[in-house]
């Protein structure tokens, strides 16, 4: 999936802060390296060869020198495909899977024998055995990708993405962690906006990492190199008025009972409190009001709030929507974590 999505990073006075832009496709090297329980999981390598693709999950941080190493080690690999001429799309109309015999699984092994995810020695027959199995598992690891073996919707067009475009993206994502490795300090917390991912990095190590929900593509997730300052347990919410005018404003003219049902209190600029059945809804002018909605069950914040100074007034929180963490496109957000 094409994204200008970046990366948004975010420390406490002990845990230092910074940001890198996110790469050209969510699909795409930093992507590779990332581990939760509904993508693949990162060997520590940027490595077609590597074994046991989803099994390992890696400790080492996104933004590190080893993983500058290992990108160019990356970059030479496909420099070296590149000029071999790369690889042919794989026919993408069928699933493929363990067991199946078919024509396609022919161009499938030249595929993955390409990028080095299966051995030559494997051949080129329309069986689609255990070798294969495993090789896509590997591919699909490596993409960030569930690894179940079978070739649908994101493994195709994660297959079929010409390596001279993963060469750029190594390129370029190269450039973006030579200009931040070594440079977070011991103790930060960085999100992943492309991966959908969080980590928390110490002494040059991940000790958490956590599947994230990030901005909709036309609500992206904001740069951001900040501090976190302040942790809110059962936190208000305060509507941003880019919210208000676009979800709320046209939910209340729909539903005239959607403030109360939703306990959200309407505040004039002085402080006091208004009716919303008193507010002009055909118009724009509920943009001057505050919309506060109470702590419990239902609020936007859900149960924490974890602040820090943003132009862009972006946060990170809990949600009441748990089951947003279980799709593997977590991108639902309005522009916060």
């Amino acid at each position: 999936m094409r994204t200008s999505r970046r990366f948004f990073l975010s420390g406490a006075s002990a845990l230092a802060a910074t940001m890198l832009a996110g790469g050209a496709s969510a699909q795409d090297v930093i992507a590779d390296i990332l581990k939760s329980s509904g993508r693949g999981n990162w060997n520590d390598q940027f490595d077609a060869r590597a074994s046991q693709g989803g099994k390992v999950a890696s400790t080492l941080p996104i933004v590190s020198l080893q993983t500058v190493a290992y990108t160019e080690q990356a970059i030479a690999q496909y420099q070296n495909i590149v000029a071999q001429g790369g690889w042919e799309p794989v026919p993408d109309t069928k699933k493929l899977q363990l067991g199946v015999v078919d024509p396609d699984v022919v161009p499938l092994r030249r595929r993955l024998m390409i990028s080095g995810d299966l051995a030559q020695s494997a051949g080129l027959s329309e069986a689609f055995d255990s070798y294969v199995d495993a090789a896509v598992k590997r591919f699909q690891a490596r993409h960030g990708l569930p690894s179940d073996g079978t070739l649908g919707q994101y493994t195709y067009a994660a297959m079929n993405v010409s390596a001279q475009v993963r060469l750029g993206q190594l390129q370029t994502n190269l450039q973006r962690l030579n200009e931040r490795a070594g440079t977070l300090g011991n103790r930060y917390v960085l999100v992943d906006i492309p991966g959908a991912q969080i980590e928390a990095v110490e002494n040059d190590r991940v000790v958490l990492r956590h599947t994230a929900v990030v901005g909709k593509i036309d609500r992206q997730t904001p740069i951001v190199d900040s501090k976190i300052n302040e942790i809110i347990v059962n936190p208000y919410w305060n509507a941003p008025v880019s919210i208000v005018r676009k979800d709320i404003i046209p939910l209340m003219r729909k539903d005239p009972n959607y403030l109360k049902d939703s306990k959200i209190r309407l505040f004039a600029p002085d402080g006091s409190e208004v009716d919303p059945l008193t507010v002009d809804w055909s118009t724009d002018d509920a943009e001057k009001y505050r919309f506060r909605q109470d702590p419990g069950a239902g609020n936007a914040m859900a149960s924490v709030k974890i602040n820090f100074p943003s132009p862009d007034g972006v946060y990170m929180h809990d949600t009441p929507q748990q089951s947003l963490f279980g799709k593997m496109m977590r991108f639902d957000s309005s522009g916060c974590v």
